[in-house]
C-alpha cells in the first residue's frame, strides 16, 4: 500500500513522468471495500483525469474480449535511451520484469490495441461520472 501511495505522489512532483492507463469497466462495478470506498476511488480517478501528464481509458463491457485478457501488466519507459523498456506483472506471491526485447514489444502491441479499442477519455470521464451516479 505504501508503495502505491508513494507512486501516486510521483504523479504530483514538478517534473511528472507521463501515466497512461486502461481499465476494464468490470473493475470499477465491483464494490472491493464497500460503496464508500468505491465513491472515493472513482472520484480519485476523476480528479486524475484533470492532470495533464495522467490520461485514462475504460475498456467497455461491450467490447467483449480485448488484448488484455491475459491479465493486467505496467509497461515502465525510461526517459534515458540506454534503459529499456521494461514490462512488470504482479502476481499473488511473486512479481515478473520482463526485459526481453520480443516480450516487451508483445505487450507494447497490446497496449497499443487496448487504447485504440478502449474509450476515449472523453467518454471514459462519462462513463465515471455514471458509474458515480450509481454508487
Amino acid at each position: 500500500m505504501h508503495l502505491r501511495v508513494t507512486l501516486q505522489e510521483i504523479l504530483h512532483r514538478p517534473s511528472p513522468p507521463t501515466f497512461w492507463a486502461v481499465v476494464d469497466e468490470a473493475a470499477l462495478h465491483r464494490p472491493i471495500g464497500g460503496s464508500k470506498v468505491m465513491k472515493q476511488q472513482v472520484e480519485h480517478l476523476l480528479e486524475l483525469m484533470n492532470m495533464p501528464n495522467v490520461t485514462l481509458q475504460v475498456m467497455p463491457f461491450r467490447f467483449g474480449g480485448h488484448a488484455g485478457e491475459g491479465g493486467a501488466f505496467t509497461m515502465l519507459r525510461f526517459p534515458e535511451p540506454e534503459l529499456p523498456d521494461v514490462v512488470y506483472i504482479e502476481q499473488l506471491v511473486s512479481a515478473y520484469y520482463l526485459d526481453k526485447r520480443e516480450y516487451v514489444e508483445r505487450y507494447a502491441r497490446s497496449m497499443d490495441r487496448l487504447t485504440v479499442d478502449s474509450q476515449p477519455p472523453d467518454v471514459t470521464r462519462e462513463t465515471l461520472k455514471r458509474i458515480l451516479a450509481q454508487v
